[in-house]
């Protein structure tokens, strides 16, 4: 956070606790399906070294190479979007939601943003006589 007040005042301490998570729902998944963690590394284009970075958690590891991660998995991104959106909205991100399934929280953002899109082209193509 700046003192300057040239930057916006942003709470960015969950970041740190998100790639921990993170690191270990992709550590999960990847087990899961049985791919190993040099399959991934290979398929996300980079080093074993590095991605195993990732799935420690480790704070020098890029949030996008986690969303590559798990996109490539096929697991959900909620724990690492929902969080940004709420930084972005100057929000302190609830804590107790990172840890828990947000699939269903996902889907209603997902379907509420549509119903919203289609209501604007619904709107935009209506005649108006």
């Amino acid at each position: 956070m700046a003192s300057d007040g040239k930057f916006a005042a942003v709470d960015l301490s969950i970041f740190k606790e998100l790639k921990k998570l993170s690191g270990e729902r992709i550590r999960q998944a990847r087990k899961a399906l049985d791919v190993t963690q040099l399959e991934l590394a290979t398929e996300m284009g980079g080093s074993l070294r590095s991605y195993r970075q990732i799935e420690t958690g480790a704070p020098g590891t890029r949030l996008e190479d986690h969303l590559i991660a798990s996109l490539r998995l096929g697991a959900p991104t909620g724990h690492i979007a929902f969080p940004i959106l709420f930084a972005g909205q100057r929000m302190r991100f609830p804590r107790q939601l990172i840890h828990g399934d947000l699939a269903s929280i996902e889907r209603t953002c997902i379907e509420a943003i549509s119903e919203a899109v289609i209501a604007g082209l619904k709107q935009d193509l209506s005649p108006e006589w």
